[in-house]
């Protein structure tokens, strides 16, 4: 028993030993860092994919960089990014980069929500003051709301950073101010300035940061990187969040319904055009933009088939992409809009001319082609031209008619005439009965369609 007390007391023993020992020697180990790129408009797709490298580097027990340039997004998102990073179990470090970036609008916060961030020269962090998901000034009532609401957000992310970063972040959304790496960094905002991430890595070597109300100190000079890119799919749904591809994408997809409405029967046009609007719609729904400017462009494909059925001088094709050019500038271009979502004047006009033409082209050629008279069956015989072949007589049958061989398309038919024709002589066929043509003099001929 007392053996066996002994034992048990040991054990004991070395299982609180490795309990105490575990989360140093987690820290110490600290060779790998997972690296993350979140370049562009913070979307969904951005969440998802910070969500899983979060996730991985836990499951390694290593922790996150994430090096940010972005120039703003939802507040949703945002605050799902913010509860991510703060409830993480290893540390997230952030770092805005490379020279020439920037973390404005919600990109500030989730850097404060780092537990260490740095920035590049050259770059910018802040201007945070929210707009509508319409890019339009909000009225009073509501965005004091929204900005007290943010700077109580950006309040409780910098206050460990003491009362001057504490200030900056307040103004970053009451004023909209913005800073450079070195202000930033003199405010006590971040913790340090670096030219990249292996010389950020260096700088925060040693720092010991909060997670989970935890001591963690940071083991990263020497640490290995190791890059963690998004999937396909997190790539793809993250591109629609750029205004020029999705100016591309929705009258590519009208453009393709159109077609597919004009000429059924077919699928590649009916696909093409609900994969484009699919897409386009999702990436509408990421950026603040002005739905009336979706209104416009619409209109502006109704006045382009109004052109092409009722051709005349050009006015409605004019007037129509006069209209295209104003919705794609309206639709991101409005004037409290963010900058990333706004589109050029020079891509917009580019987009408008050539949908315009392309558009007018193809739904021309449509309409012309359902215009042609048939070339094949029975429409197509009537009104061709052909020669007696065998002189047409009266018919056996006692009827006012006419009998004999004439040469169609290539091809000898019996036919029938009014009026006695002679060989080699021209005649139109007037009619089709069965496999018997009607036929007459090409300078009498009318054809009666029966």
């Amino acid at each position: 028993m007392i053996v066996r007390g002994k034992f048990a007391l040991l054990f004991l023993a070395l299982v609180v030993l490795l309990a105490l020992t575990r989360p140093v020697a987690a820290q110490e180990a600290g060779a790998e860092v997972l690296v993350l790129s979140a370049e562009g408009a913070v979307t969904p797709a951005m969440l998802s994919y910070l969500e899983r490298g979060v996730a991985e580097g836990e499951e390694r027990g290593a922790p996150v960089l994430v090096v940010l340039n972005t120039p703003g997004g939802a507040v949703d998102t945002t605050q799902r990014i913010i509860q991510l990073f703060r409830n993480a179990n290893i540390p997230v470090l952030v770092f805005v980069g490379p020279a020439g970036a920037q973390a404005a609008s919600a990109g500030s916060l989730i850097t404060l929500a780092a537990h260490a961030s740095g920035m590049a020269p050259e770059t910018v962090i802040g201007a945070a003051s929210p707009v509508t998901g319409e890019g339009q000034d909000i009225p009073e009532t509501l965005y004091r709301k929204l900005v007290e609401d943010l700077k109580a957000t950006a309040r409780g992310l910098a206050d460990r950073r003491g009362e001057d970063a504490v200030a900056l972040a307040e103004q970053m959304i009451e004023d909209a101010r913005a800073v450079n790496g070195r202000e930033a960094r003199e405010a006590g905002l971040i913790d340090a300035v670096a030219a990249d991430v292996p010389e950020f890595l260096q700088e925060v070597d040693g720092l010991t940061v909060q997670v989970n109300d935890e001591p963690w100190t940071l083991q990263t000079a020497d640490a290995t990187r190791t890059p963690y890119a998004m999937n396909v799919v997190e790539g793809a749904l993250h591109a629609l969040s750029n205004p020029l591809l999705l100016s591309i994408l929705l009258p590519l997809g009208i453009t393709a319904i159109m077609i597919e409405l004009r000429s059924p029967g077919g699928w590649v046009a009916g696909f093409v055009g609900v994969l484009s609007l699919g897409m386009a719609f999702y990436g509408l729904g990421q950026l603040p933009v002005n739905w009336l400017g979706l209104g416009l462009v619409v209109l502006a494909f109704v006045l382009f088939l109004l052109e092409v059925k009722t051709p005349g001088v050009g006015a409605l094709a004019l007037a129509g992409a006069g209209t295209m050019l104003a919705g794609l500038l309206l639709l991101f271009n409005s004037p409290a809009s963010p900058e990333f979502v706004r589109l050029s004047l020079p891509a917009a006009i580019t987009i408008t001319v050539s949908t315009s033409a392309i558009f007018l082209f193809i739904i021309g050629m449509a309409l012309r082609a359902q215009r042609q008279k048939p070339a094949t069956g029975r429409e197509g015989m009537l009104g061709q031209a052909g020669h007696v072949r065998k002189t047409l007589v009266p018919a056996a049958s006692g009827r006012m008619r006419f009998t004999g061989t004439v040469l169609v398309h290539g091809e000898l038919w019996r036919a029938e005439a009014d009026d006695a024709l002679e060989r080699d002589e021209e005649v139109v066929v007037t009619g089709i009965d069965g496999f018997t043509l009607r036929v007459a003099k090409k300078d009498e001929a009318a054809v009666d369609g029966r």
